[in-house]
């Protein structure tokens, strides 16, 4: 029907669209989440069903509104984009919604439904991601469902979240439009919007409080449900305790609101709640029995407190935590409260700092101070047994105070002193007991338990006591209690904090020293130090203010004074004015409410009136039935008569019938005659009767009715009064309160209004003096700031010039690197580039071009310096820079090698001949270096490639390989494979093909290439257009097996580096060449004539690090070989004798294929050359 009518599905639902929801749409997968439910075969739920456009199938007409629909069915992934982990998660989370809101009956009993919800609770708070998902959910479970129950129970479930922890800032506004919208929807059901309206009251208050610490209890669950609360004691200073009452969500502010209304405090903004931490066990002798208080923020949850006080660590090290309310601090206001239980908990605390002895005083202020606790705590009743007088003693002194004379001199100095203040109530020793402390220059202050971390003048304890009060900084010896030193406000120019350090940046003797502190309290030890700063800085700014309006000298501070007494006596006015307004108000209530209760009076008259009027119809009704009653007897007399009467006749007419006489018949008659006369009067009387018993029982009925209505019309009176009376009650109750705090406040401002006009008028002579000190303060002010901001300025530029000599350090060790690599190269040893392989997590790294080192070291034992280093990362044509000079030296008649050496898997052979690799950006430079030579030298470029598996040698550019491959040197000693097939290229593109050719045939003829090596050379041959002579130079690339393989041609190798290594500088030192056959084909890379490059790959995983240190060892082993290059050049005479020599060599019948091998030599175990 909704189709038809052309209504939407969530109209027919009763579901207001989200306004928010547009803003969020790129959050939620729609498209993933309307694939996966057709994929997995799932049908809609009912209520996509009723939507046209679920009806539809088509993805574009599923929407987001479509998705936060009610579902009884699972849900195929997460609603907002997650991770797959997330999403799987999310899915779970889902399922158990729909398990707690008991969707197809699987609700369970209460204690399991508690514990589905404690675990949901639990994904959200361990996983902030899944937070915001689980509010969609809910969202989703709670919009379109018809079912009340299982709607019920999911915003229970709403509420518990919305207590624990607020969505997201992005989603804040998605979630409570829809919770908004739902507690204020009329068509829902009461019970539902009741739900939704405690989960908006949570949403408020978590949002301003953030997510609980820790997960609540099945206790605070269960009260969150049951709408009941939880219980805990709070202490004061005095051991004194009260209960709380705190819920889920109950807050340290809410908290101590909460305990100024039990003890009836009304000025508690200076109270909070602090940690009272003891220390169980045994102590020391030099231990001080204290606890320690620590602040608590006023957005923290009472339940997460009292949770962290039961922790397994607290009872582990012998903690023993208890909440505790106190004041933050003292301020100077405090002075003018007068509040009983105010000026009480301040004396409690006050009392508890200087029994502590954090108020170190001399003998006469310690007996005056014990004479007036005694006062303020039993009166003049300790006059009477001395006993008491000294067990007060020994309590209300100070330790350090009560050894420095005799007991004796201590019981007669303040008997004398308690007998003075007989006069003095306890209010009274309570106020004179705050004043002497506060004239102290500590008094009033706070104290906060810190370590030395740094003293810059060394003269204060390890542990030391920290008293900030308005004068400044107050130190103290904690054991034995000892005043130290003070640091005035104004002394101290700079102060800021840490979790556990605090410091100070102060002047002591006109020097500025900077002294740091340990300690957990470091924030609330400035916020005092900033809050009594502000206090001086507003009251000194005042009295500035006032000394410029008042200052008679000047033309116009005179009018200003005037002006601003004027408006003071105009603000008095003003304020009497309403005092006298609201008193008016008042009697007119009070008038008000006399009427009432009047009009009150008269209606109960009223009622009175009508009792008795019931009364009087009551008893007329009675009369009238006892009428009735009457009658009714005599109208039973009356039919009995009647009956005599008939029987009378009878018996007449059977005598008539008898008697002959007629007289006696004439009697007769005259009787009968007579009877019926009687009885007809005797019917009419009964008929009478009978109308009067009918009009009776009409009025009876009447009269019952009318009583009727007149209790219900007295019934409907009395309620109507009586509501109107208590509102009335409640409604002059309400303003009387109101108008009576109103007054209290007037009274309260009036008085503090009075009080600071008139110390404005006294402190009109001391303006001056004020002004001069503010001058200095000023001048003092700016002094500093100019010297802070040399020495700032000096700083910033030590701090440049730092960064600058670092930078040139840096720059120097890479120049030296660099020109330490030159020079070994012009020396000719083998240069070795290191370049790291991919790997997902690298336990080797980069730190600069030329070094690499373990992740994390930060020692050179760890580094390995190579010519040149390369991250995975870097491109091969950056590698292939720094090895492209050998190309030209190539094309000048060096030999040159390219050497890919490493470990399996770390990208050598990729490295060489993979698609932009070093052979094919060689190949395309090599043949611009010919281009660019062309015009001086004709160029030949051949090349041949062999591979080695073992000992055999594999040609891999002949067609029909041999068996008699061997490997030689020339005259010049460059090593070459004899009879391998040679062939000339013209191109790049043809050399292109050529090498990967031979590398395919390789990979065909199925060996392990993790064990074979691999040599590419490219033969240039340049002859002088001018000169004739000719330079045979190569280029000649060489891909070895893998380091961490089994290969006894590598292990040959090492033995050659390790025998190079050790010669010296000695001349014809056995260098095992012939041992196999890989040393004999790299015998003139390592210690040859050939300028080598060594390519080393290493794959830096953190379980193969012992083969990765072996690699980089072998490398470093590499940089200490050095070579001879020599130029292979033939001028022309020679040139036309070799001409002569092939002519000769045809001549003998020597095959083509052995016409250079003839003059190849042997290799030997030494070098033939000498070193330099």
């Amino acid at each position: 029907m909704s189709e038809m009518n052309g209504a939407s599905p969530e109209e027919d639902l009763n579901v207001s669209m989200l306004g928010a929801l547009s803003a969020h749409k790129d959050s939620f997968q729609v498209d993933t989440f309307f694939k996966l439910m057709q994929k997995g075969g799932n049908k809609f739920s009912r209520l996509f069903m009723k939507s046209q456009k679920a009806d539809s199938g088509s993805p574009d007409a599923f929407t987001v509104d479509d998705m936060l629909l009610y579902s009884p069915d699972p849900i195929p992934t997460s609603l907002l984009k997650l991770s797959n982990d997330y999403a799987n998660r999310a899915i779970k989370m889902f399922a158990g919604i729909l398990k707690y809101i008991g969707v197809s009956g699987e609700a369970g009993t209460d204690a399991q439904r508690v514990e589905i919800a404690q675990k949901l609770l639990h994904q959200g708070l361990k996983r902030p991601e899944l937070k915001d998902e689980f509010y969609m959910q809910l969202i989703k479970q709670t919009r379109g469902n018809t079912n009340v129950e299982t709607n019920l129970r999911a915003w229970e479930l709403f509420h518990m979240v919305t207590a624990t922890m607020p969505p997201s800032k992005g989603y804040v506004d998605l979630v409570s439009e829809h919770i908004h919208q739902v507690s204020h929807l009329d068509k829902e059901d009461k019970a539902i919007r009741d739900a939704s309206l405690k989960a908006w009251t949570a949403l408020k208050r978590s949002a301003k409080a953030g997510a609980r610490r820790t997960l609540p209890s099945v206790d605070e669950i269960e009260v969150l449900l049951s709408g009941g609360h939880l219980a805990c004691i709070v202490y004061f200073l005095d051991e004194a305790f009260e209960e709380l009452s705190y819920d889920i969500t109950t807050t340290v502010l809410e908290a101590v609101e909460q305990l100024a209304g039990i003890i009836n405090l009304q000025n508690f903004s200076t109270f909070t709640l602090f940690e009272c931490k003891r220390q169980l066990g045994p102590r020391t002798a030099g231990d001080a029995i204290t606890d320690e208080h620590h602040l608590l923020e006023d957005n923290r949850y009472i339940a997460d407190i009292l949770f962290e006080f039961r922790s397994p660590k607290n009872a582990k090290d012998g903690i023993q935590s208890k909440l505790l309310l106190k004041k933050r601090m003292f301020r100077e206001t405090d002075e003018t409260i007068t509040e009983a239980q105010f000026v009480n908990l301040s004396y409690i605390q006050a009392q508890y700092d200087y029994l502590l002895g954090n108020y170190p005083v001399v003998r006469e202020d310690a007996a005056q101070l014990c004479a007036l606790q005694m006062q303020a705590e039993h009166g003049t009743s300790l006059l009477e047994n001395e006993d008491d007088v000294a067990v007060a003693i020994e309590r209300l002194i100070p330790k350090q105070a009560l050894v420095t004379r005799a007991r004796e001199e201590w019981r007669q100095d303040v008997i004398s002193r308690y007998r003075s203040l007989e006069q003095f109530s306890k209010e009274d020793a309570r106020l004179q007991f705050l004043r002497i402390l506060r004239s102290l220059p500590y008094g009033n202050s706070i104290f906060f338990s810190v370590k030395r971390i740094e003293d810059p003048i060394g003269l204060l304890p390890s542990k030391l006591v920290l008293g900030i009060n308005k004068r400044g900084v107050h130190f103290f010896r904690p054991v034995p209690k000892e005043y130290l030193h003070s640091a005035e406000l104004r002394d101290i120019m700079q102060f800021g904090s840490s979790s556990q350090a605090v410091f100070f940046k102060m002047r002591v003797a006109g020097v500025l020293h900077i002294f740091q502190f340990e300690t957990r309290q470091g924030e609330d030890i400035c916020l005092a130090l900033q809050t009594h700063i502000n206090d001086i800085m507003m009251k000194r700014y005042s009295k500035a203010k006032a000394m410029q309006a008042a200052d008679g000298k000047t033309r116009e501070s005179g009018p200003r004074y005037e002006k601003h007494a004027n408006q003071m006596q105009k603000l008095l006015e003003e304020k009497n004015k309403m005092i006298e307004e609201l008193q008016k108000r008042e009697e007119e209530l009070r008038a008000a409410r006399d009427k009432v209760a009047e009009e009150l009076e008269e209606e109960i008259e009223k009622l009175r009136a009508e009792e008795d009027a019931k009364r009087e119809i009551e008893e007329s009704k009675q009369k009238l039935e006892e009428e009735i009653e009457l009658l009714t007897v005599q109208i039973a007399e009356a039919q009995e008569e009647q009956s005599k009467a008939e029987q009378v006749q009878a018996a007449a007419v059977d005598a008539a019938k008898e008697a002959v006489d007629a007289e006696k018949v004439r009697e007769l008659e005259i009787t009968i005659q007579q009877k019926t006369e009687t009885l007809q009067d005797v019917s009419e009387k009964v008929q009478h009767l009978e109308k009067q018993y009918k009009q009776a029982m009409k009025e009876k009925d009447l009269m019952e009715k009318k009583m009727q209505r007149l209790e219900k019309s007295r019934d409907t009176e009395t309620n109507e009064l009586k509501e109107r009376l208590a509102a009335a009650q409640e409604h002059v109750g309400h303003q009387l309160l109101e108008k009576d705090a109103k007054i209290n406040e007037l009274v309260e401002e009036l008085s503090n209004t009075t009080k600071l006009f008139n110390q404005n008028k006294l402190e009109l002579e001391q303006i001056r003096t004020d002004l001069e000190e503010l001058e200095e303060l000023r001048d003092m002010k700016a002094d500093v700031e100019r010297k802070e901001k040399h020495q700032q300025l000096i700083i910033e530029n030590q701090s440049k010039r730092l960064e600058e000599l670092e930078k040139l350090h840096k720059d120097e060790q890479m120049l030296r690197k660099k020109y330490l690599s030159q020079m070994e190269d012009m020396q000719g040893k083998i240069r070795v580039f290191c370049r790291l392989g991919e790997v997902s997590n690298p336990a080797i790294e980069v730190c600069d071009e030329y070094t690499v080192r373990k992740k994390g070291a930060d020692i050179t034992d760890d580094e390995y310096a190579f010519d040149r280093a390369f991250a995975s990362n870097d491109p091969l044509s950056k590698v292939f820079d720094s090895l492209k000079q050998s190309l030209g030296l190539a094309t000048e008649g060096y030999s040159c090698a390219i050497v890919a050496a490493g470990m399996a898997g770390s990208g050598k052979t990729r490295t060489l001949f993979g698609d932009g690799g070093i052979i094919a950006l060689a190949n395309v430079e090599l043949f611009n270096i010919v281009r660019k030579k062309s015009k001086k030298f004709n160029f030949t470029i051949e090349c041949w490639m062999a591979s080695l598996s073992g000992e055999k040698i594999t040609d891999l550019l002949c067609k029909s390989p041999r068996n008699n491959y061997d490997v030689r040197k020339d005259f010049k000693g460059v090593v070459n494979v004899v009879v391998a097939e040679r062939i000339e290229v013209g191109n790049s593109e043809d050399l292109e093909k050529l090498y990967k050719s031979g590398y395919e045939k390789l990979s065909k003829s199925g060996a392990d290439l993790s064990k074979t090596h691999v040599v590419t050379s490219f033969v240039v041959r340049s002859e002088n257009k001018e000169t004739g002579n000719f330079f045979l130079g190569r280029v000649a690339f060489y891909d070895l097996a893998a380091f961490d393989t089994s290969d006894a041609g590598l292990d040959s190798l090492n033995t050659v580096l390790q025998a190079l290594d050790s010669e010296g500088g000695e001349r014809n030192v056995a260098i095992p060449y012939t041992s196999s056959m890989l040393t004999k084909l790299m015998s003139d890379v390592f210690g040859g004539n050939s300028k080598t490059m060594v390519l080393l790959h290493v794959a830096p995983e953190e379980s193969k690090m012992k083969t990765v240190e072996e690699v980089l060892r072998t490398g470093l082993a590499m940089r200490h070989v050095k070579n001879i290059q020599s130029k292979n050049e033939v001028n022309k005479d020679i040139v036309k004798l070799r001409k002569t020599l092939e002519y000769w060599k045809e001549q003998a019948g020597v095959p083509p294929q052995f016409m250079e091998a003839v003059e190849y030599l042997e290799i030997v175990d030494a070098r033939e050359t000498e070193q330099p």
